[in-house]
């Protein structure tokens, strides 16, 4: 139930290794790495200092983080999917799996930040495109995971084509790997999870999610999709602080955010458990053993 983004950026594998350790000893249930090549820290074109910070690439990271746990579900949240051709995420994704048999999810977003491509040379499409795009490689992805096993896969989008191709291994156990679709896009994005994802994943307060909730049943109705087949996971903040005054000052307007003492965590979480949330991923900052330590032992217990 309770998962964490790691902070690829300012951080060594001895600090990253510290904090697996207390995460798969402990209650937590879930670790992901982010999809940037850059800090993510802003959303226009221009050209920050802060890139020349230490970021460590996403897929790498987690295929490490694989080798060193035995019980955490892993995932990328979410990779972008103008990045790389999907055929090539979903080969990388099976291969983690077979490191971690069972424990990987395949997370996907249609990509947001536009200064990451134009540093690397990544065209930065409109929205709309970009939107396509997911739509086909989500569909794409899902055929080779739900393939046959001497099946080959023919696929011709406008975007992506496979011919003929073999898709071996498809993961550790022998499952097909669960998708999970990244966004709050209410016409293209929670339609394309509909069709063809298994994990929902948002930054949202609870009566957003209850929301978001709504419009995915109507899209899984048209499609002929049983909802209650797609988890619902939700990317919040989470801190534990003492201090009333900071913590409302923290919060800001956005009450929801599970940020204040023990006690008003355990509450906030109970808000997004009412409202179907089976999975938190916040991100945790600053990324140290001993605050996953005190969030499993002071909110996390309160769950057993």
């Amino acid at each position: 139930m309770f998962g964490s983004q790691l902070v690829n950026e300012q951080a060594t594998w001895d600090q990253i290794k510290a904090v697996l350790e207390v995460m798969d000893s402990g209650r937590w249930t879930s670790v992901f790495a982010y999809d940037h090549f850059i800090p993510p820290w802003h959303h226009t074109d221009e050209i920050m200092e802060h890139e020349f910070l230490n970021t460590l690439e996403g897929w790498s990271l987690l295929a490490s983080c694989a080798a060193v746990t035995d019980n955490l579900k892993l995932g990328i949240l979410v990779a972008g999917n103008t990045y790389r051709n999907p055929g090539l995420m979903a080969k990388m994704a099976a291969t983690v799996d077979v490191v971690a048999p069972g424990r990987v999810m395949l997370g996907i977003g249609a990509g947001w930040n536009v200064r990451e491509h134009q540093a690397y040379g990544w065209e930065f499409p409109s929205m709309r495109e970009r939107s396509d795009r997911l739509e086909e490689a989500c569909e794409l992805i899902r055929k080779l995971f739900h393939s046959g096993p001497e099946e080959r896969i023919d696929y011709n989008g406008k975007y992506y084509q496979l011919k003929q191709a073999a898709f071996a291994p498809k993961s550790g156990n022998g499952e097909p790997i669960p998708i999970m679709v990244g966004g709050t896009g209410e016409k293209r994005t929670l339609k394309t999870l509909a069709m063809y994802g298994d994990i929902m994943n948002v930054i949202a307060s609870p009566e957003r999610v209850k929301h978001l909730s709504e419009v995915l049943e109507k899209h899984c109705e048209a499609v002929g999709r049983d909802p209650t087949e797609i988890q619902k996971t939700v990317h919040v903040p989470i801190r534990i602080v003492h201090d009333e005054k900071k913590a409302t000052e923290i919060r800001g307007d956005n009450a929801w955010s599970m940020i204040g003492s023990p006690q008003y965590v355990i509450d906030r979480v109970g808000d997004f458990l009412d409202v179907g949330i089976t999975e938190f991923t916040p991100q945790i900052r600053p990324q140290r053993p001993e605050i996953y330590q005190e969030l499993d032992e002071e909110v996390f217990s309160a769950f057993d």
